[in-house]
């Protein structure tokens, strides 16, 4: 016994998956936390040695010193009483110190690349042998030296994938040797199966059937599981919504209102009044051709009595059609009206077996789920709707929190559902949940005069990891008060699922939210959440006097520790490029010179932090850390802010740079990244992108487009080419300027501009995504008003004819030679627009000058004979249509638009 009392504690399944790409092994599972605290993880395998297991393996690791230090009352492992008089502190600790010195500082990079190919080398030969398990062994120690080698800092990106794919071809042969071994044996304990799982029987069914009321009842269906994912909650109420309804349309099944809710631990579809069974409809059914419904005589044959039969029709209703060549026989028939309780029955499991999960798993069966189902709950009225999935049976009975008398209630009808949960202590509607978050979050921090931080992302996960909210006001010490802000949120919200709270000043003050689950003894659970903040401050505390120990320009220098790629070198000689490189940008963009040294000066730190401690341990702090070590050291406002906004956007909708410092910068920074990689063969495929291409070219063109900064794209492109380290083909730059080209093209079809509109401007104007954006708004503007049209109309027609005509790119017009009236006053609107129309002038401006040559070029059409046999006439008449047909350039690509 762990003399725990559950009652007492918030105990709480929050989603942990564990993979090894090494070992080619995941699964699915959770962490277990008490009080905000980890004791123990729980998984679910799927894979080992990249072979499916069957049966799934379940893992429960670690978590007896966590729960020591519950049950004792300490807030460090090394305070925990081991034995009478002796800690685990003063038997363990020093341990700890040395194997992470050894580990972080002293291990022998050189020494421990050898004992890696040693290692596998030995595991190849054991193989070779037949011997699967030392061999296995082997795999493990190339695993450990790898994961030396990778606190040393020396495993960059490629050679990681290079190292994973290595150990995983061990591993999966160790796995197929084993299975060799295993059968080679007979399977001494036996070959696992899946189970069979019982259905309901057909006169289960049929006695169910004869309870169904007449007239629409409220019909729910309740999926009960382990606990969800939070985003998985959300995402398939959503896919079960659309499945029910689609199933109740494609069935004739009338209803009213279709609701979803969710919590972690149920998914729920609720229908107002669905009628009892399907509405009758008359349908048109195809039978046999008519020469083989009647005889030579007219007479109905077998097979058109048979089809008659079958539709529960007479043989007079028969009547003839052709369809293509065949003419077949048809009638009117009436569907069947099943009940909505059979009809459901049937058609329910494959719509549960379409919703989709991010990661799933399989538990007693071949289903995929997010989590194992636990129980189904499906009720019309107070009639159980009878089917299996996943090897569960319907039923009507439901599960409220474990640990309470509603462990299990039993509900009569899907009317009473809700209530019967609410008395459970069961919040099933998410928006419901929230709102009680927030309103009591907000009373209860009154008392101290705070204001809860509620960060959307964050409400959004806390409110699907509980299904009755119960927020909690806990404190910590002052002192820690003396890190930076950002830290101490950081550490709340991402480690903890915590809430900060600020004063009327904005200031962090030293409390914080936790939200628990249900009905608690809020003391314990207090001081249980309190003593896990403390214990993740008193690290964060340690990681910055680490850093604070030396100066923020130390950093730099330490930049070499961290491998970019092999072929280009370190962080150090990246941030060195980006260095020799914002100069060139920031000139290229126009910036003043005042604003050139602030951006030499940024740059001569940007990245720093990485190698910071705190950094390292919080990477999501990158930038920020900057800032901060930057002005704490005495650095400008100016360049500080650059070093943070030198990472910004880091993310699909991130706040954007807001100095031009910054805005080179970053611009600076993923231009180098982009080029650098492409130039070293790292372009993602479909399914890979280790070094995030999409995500840096897609930050490169917000940066561009939303700072309004007009930079010629392939020029920047080369510029960045000239600092690498390795050579740069022009292939290399085409297909990286092609690559941000897409991103483009992807973020304005994004911002609801038609692939048309988006592509004829992107053909003429991609070097320039700023000068292309505003076109493209521009463009879409004109797509629905009256004029474009005209303006795409007049340029099709020359644009068409001299379209694969003898050269005529070359050709000057010759006044001389012009014969009609049209011609020559087509030339002159021509000339005089020839001056008005400039490649980088706004589409806009384009179109309306061009409104001067619809008349014109009609007139022409309808009076001039291009082609004509004189061959100076002709080709002086092609030579004016191309002069025409070419205005657009540099500006749109009509002929990409409808209509042209």
């Amino acid at each position: 016994m762990l003399r725990i009392n559950v009652n007492d504690h918030d105990i709480r399944f929050v989603e942990d998956n564990w993979e090894s790409p090494v070992l080619g092994a995941w699964g699915l599972g959770w962490e277990i936390w008490m009080d905000g605290m980890e004791i123990t993880q729980f998984t679910y395998f799927q894979q080992a040695g990249s072979l499916q297991l069957m049966p799934v393996s379940v893992e429960i690791t670690y978590g007896l010193e966590r729960i020591l230090m519950l049950l004792q009352g300490v807030d460090h492992f090394k305070k925990i009483q081991y034995a009478d008089g002796i800690t685990y502190g003063e038997l363990f600790l020093e341990n700890e110190k040395e194997m992470s010195a050894y580990y972080l500082e002293h291990a022998s990079v050189d020494d421990i690349h050898n004992h890696f190919d040693l290692f596998e080398a030995e595991a190849r030969r054991l193989l070779d042998l037949g011997l699967a398990i030392p061999a296995y062994d082997q795999v493990l120690k190339t695993s450990h030296a790898f994961n030396i080698l990778d606190s040393r800092g020396f495993v960059g990106v490629t050679e990681r994938a290079r190292y994973f794919g290595r150990m995983r071809s061990l591993a999966r042969q160790c796995a197929q040797q084993w299975l060799k071994t295993r059968e080679s044996l007979g399977h001494p304990l036996g070959i696992a199966s899946n189970p069979d799982h019982l259905g309901f029987q057909k006169e289960e069914i049929e006695e169910v059937k004869k309870k169904v009321s007449v007239g629409p009842r409220a019909f729910v269906l309740e999926i009960g599981t382990e606990e969800l994912p939070p985003v998985d909650v959300v995402n398939s109420c959503n896919q079960l919504k659309d499945l029910v309804k689609q199933l109740l349309e494609k069935q004739r099944l009338s209803h009213e209102d279709v609701h979803t809710s969710g919590t972690p631990r149920r998914l729920v579809v609720h229908v107002d009044n669905l009628c009892e069974k399907q509405v009758a409809n008359q349908v048109e059914v195809r039978g046999p051709p008519a020469s083989k419904a009647f005889d030579q005589q007219g007479n109905p044959t077998k097979a058109a009595e048979g089809f008659c039969r079958r539709n529960g029709v007479p043989l007079s209703s028969l009547y003839r059609r052709v369809e293509g060549k065949t003419e077949y026989v048809y009638v009117q028939a009436m569907e069947p009206s099943r009940l909505a309780l059979e009809v459901l029955s049937e058609e329910l499991p494959a719509a549960l077996g379409k919703i989709s999960f991010p990661k799933s798993m399989r538990w007693n069966s071949e289903v995929l789920f997010s989590r194992p189902i636990r129980w189904i709950l499906a009720l019309h009225g107070d009639v159980v709707v009878p089917f299996t999935f996943a090897g569960v049976l319907s039923g009507d009975v439901s599960h409220g929190l474990r640990n309470t008398p509603s462990a299990t209630v039993k509900v009569m009808s899907a009317e009473s559902y809700t209530d019967v949960m609410q008395n459970a202590g069961i919040t099933i509607n998410i928006e419901q949940r929230k709102k009680i978050i927030l309103e009591n979050s907000t009373s209860i921090v009154k008392s101290i005069n705070g204001s809860v931080v509620m960060q959307s992302g964050l409400i959004d996960e806390v409110v699907n990891l509980v299904e009755a909210p119960h927020p909690v006001l806990g404190k910590f010490s002052e002192s820690f008060l003396q890190l930076p802000k950002d830290l101490l949120i950081m550490v709340m919200q991402k480690h903890q699922k915590y809430f900060a709270i600020t004063d009327p000043d904005g200031k962090l003050l030293p409390h914080f939210i936790a939200v628990a689950n249900g009905a608690i003894n809020e003391m314990v659970v207090r001081k249980g959440n309190e003593a896990v903040l403390r214990a993740r401050y008193e690290d964060a505390k340690f990681f910055y006097e680490l850093d604070t120990s030396k100066r923020f320009s130390e950093f730099r220098h330490q930049l070499k520790g961290i491998l970019f790629h092999e072929k280009l070198g370190t962080m150090l000689d990246k941030m060195n490029r980006v260095q020799s490189l914002v100069t060139d940008v920031g000139l290229l963009l126009g910036v003043a010179e005042d604003t050139l040294q602030v951006i030499q000066d940024a740059a001569s730190l940007a990245m720093s932090d990485l190698s910071s401690a705190v950094v390292m341990e919080f990477t999501s702090l990158s930038g920020v850390m900057a800032r901060h070590y930057a002005l704490r050291d005495g650095y400008s406002e100016q360049v500080s802010e650059a070093l943070f906004e030198i990472t910004l956007p880091r993310f699909s909708g991130d706040i954007l740079p807001k100095t031009v410092a910054g805005t080179v910068l970053s611009i600076a920074d993923r231009l180098e990244s982009l080029v650098g990689l492409f130039a070293a063969g790292c372009q993602p495929n479909s399914t890979n992108d280790p070094f995030g291409l999409r995500r840096i070219s897609y930050g490169l063109v917000q940066l561009l487009v939303e700072t309004n900064r007009n930079l010629e794209l392939r020029h920047a492109l080369e510029l960045a080419a000239a600092v690498q380290p390795i050579k740069v083909e022009m292939k290399t730059i085409d297909d990286a300027h092609q690559f941000v080209t897409r991103r483009l093209e992807q973020f304005l079809i994004d911002q609801d501009i038609s692939p048309e509109v988006v592509r004829s401007v992107l053909a003429e104007r991609a070097n320039l995504p700023g000068l292309a954006t505003k076109s493209a708004h521009k463009m879409k503007v004109l797509s629905e008003g009256e004029l474009l049209p005209k303006i795409i109309e007049a340029y099709s027609r020359p644009t068409r004819i001299v379209r694969g005509k003898e050269a005529t790119d070359d050709l000057e017009v010759d006044e001389t030679a012009f014969e009609t009236t049209e011609e020559r006053a087509l030339w002159s609107t021509y000339t005089s627009l020839r001056s008005k129309i400039q490649p980088e002038m706004e589409v806009d401006h384009f179109v309306e000058a061009s409104f001067q040559l619809v008349q014109p070029l009609e007139d022409f059409f309808n009076h001039v004979f291009v082609m004509v046999e004189d061959e100076r006439i002709r080709k002086n008449r092609l030579a004016l249509l191309r002069k025409i047909s070419d205005l657009p350039k540099g500006i749109v690509d009509l002929s990409i638009l409808p209509g042209f």
